[in-house]
C-alpha cells in the first residue's frame, strides 16, 4: 500500500463512516492522539493492533504486515538505507526462525 499507516487508519475510518472520537473510543485513545497518528505526527502503538483489527474486522496478520512494513520503511528512509537492507533483514529473520525450531 502506498500510504502511511496513519493514512491507512484514516482511510479505514472514513470508509466506515466513523468520526475520530468514535474510533478513538474503540482503540482506547483520545481523539487528539488519533488525529496525530493519522497525520503522521505520532506513531501508532503496536499493542493496539488487535483493537484496530477488531474495529474493522481485518485479519491481524495482514494488519501487522502493513504496520511493520510502514515502520521498517520509515526507519530505512530516515537512515538512507538501500533496499538491500530488506534482503538482509529477511535472511536474518529466517535464521532466527530456524534457531527457534532447534
Amino acid at each position: 500500500m502506498k500510504i502511511t499507516f496513519g493514512e491507512y487508519i484514516r482511510h479505514l475510518r472514513t470508509n466506515k463512516g466513523l468520526t475520530l472520537a468514535e474510533l478513538a473510543a474503540l482503540l482506547k485513545l483520545d481523539s487528539a492522539n488519533l488525529s496525530k497518528i493519522e497525520n503522521g505526527k505520532r506513531e501508532f502503538d503496536e499493542k493496539r493492533l488487535d483493537k484496530l483489527s477488531a474495529a474493522f474486522n481485518l485479519d491481524l496478520n495482514n494488519l501487522k504486515t502493513e504496520y511493520f512494513g510502514d515502520q521498517f520503511a520509515k526507519k530505512m528512509h530516515r537512515y538512507n538505507c538501500s533496499s538491500e537492507t530488506l534482503i538482509v533483514a529477511e535472511e536474518k529473520m529466517n535464521y532466527l526462525k530456524s534457531m527457534n525450531l532447534k
